[in-house]
């Protein structure tokens, strides 16, 4: 698949807080924002737009509207945030306790290859470091050399993001990206060693899921459902009608592997609740979301 590869500048500055799927980036040539697919892109005065990784979900470092916000257990959502800057050769990362960020360098140069923006004006996009395999501007085939120099495929690789597919994915990139995930679920890295997604997490209160030694370690997306719900609830609450409010919501639409014929809406038909605990009946890698 050809996508869009953009030449910039990841820049982290105070009062920023990118997480381990977020980060600010500013092209050398802020008017190629218009040349990402979509046009939905607005940068800041400074040039700067959000990117989204593609294909990832880390864990949240905050969720939610300010006075409500939330994280999932925070050393590995650090752990994250840090591989990703890191990877991109930010030096040192310092972060304080309401999850602002400075680095230094404050800036590094880096590249993404994109092939659109999401329903938040965020640009979906592979990245990587340093000088891109091409001039900024123009498209190229993104294969597995390609794609092993992304942070993307790293983060996955070392087990510190969930594999998150959409239906613009092909297929080739996708089986690669589920193959690095899946090898470090078998080595237990990262998430892996303590995920509770299909095996279960019990969950009464926003602590279940959001204390930094006692809380489960579950995919990103259920835990923002179970955050929603557990606001909508009040805490402690039962799970009963857990599933009932995905129905209600039913925001998420999508097809499962290896059976894709079939389009579901509603993340209630493979979620499961048993006695107050939560469960995903198929592993995130084998869920293909359908773009909005």
């Amino acid at each position: 698949m050809a996508m869009l590869l953009i030449s910039g500048k990841f820049k982290v500055e105070g009062g920023a807080k990118p997480d381990g799927d977020t980060l600010p980036f500013i092209p050398d040539n802020v008017a190629d924002w218009k040349l990402v697919p979509g046009g939905q892109i607005v940068p800041k005065a400074d040039g700067r737009g959000t990117v989204r990784l593609e294909a990832v979900d880390a864990l949240e470092t905050h969720y939610g509207e300010r006075d409500k916000e939330q994280h999932q257990p925070r050393g590995l959502a650090h752990a994250a945030a840090d591989a990703l800057l890191k990877f991109l050769d930010f030096k040192t990362v310092l972060r304080d306790d309401d999850e602002t960020v400075a680095t230094s360098p404050d800036s590094v140069p880096g590249w993404i290859l994109t092939r659109g923006a999401d329903a938040y004006g965020r640009c979906v996009a592979f990245v990587g470091k340093g000088t891109g395999p091409v001039y900024s501007g123009y498209w190229t085939e993104v294969g597995e050399n390609l794609l092993k120099r992304t942070a993307n495929h790293h983060l996955l690789l070392s087990g510190l993001a969930y594999p998150t597919f959409y239906s613009g994915l092909p297929e080739y990139l996708r089986d690669l990206l589920a193959e690095a995930s899946e090898k470090a679920r078998a080595e237990g890295k990262g998430v892996w060693a303590v995920d509770r997604t299909v095996f279960g997490a019990t969950v009464t209160t926003m602590d279940s899921i959001t204390h930094d030694k006692t809380g489960a370690v579950i995919l990103p997306k259920l835990f923002r459902r179970l955050k929603d719900y557990l606001d909508f609830t009040g805490s402690p609450a039962s799970m009963a009608c857990f599933r009932a409010f995905l129905a209600g919501i039913a925001d998420d639409e999508y097809r499962l592997l290896p059976d894709t014929e079939r389009l579901f809406k509603g993340l209630h038909h493979i979620v499961e609740v048993t006695d107050g605990t939560v469960k995903m009946t198929r592993p995130a890698r084998e869920i293909i979301f359908n773009e909005k």
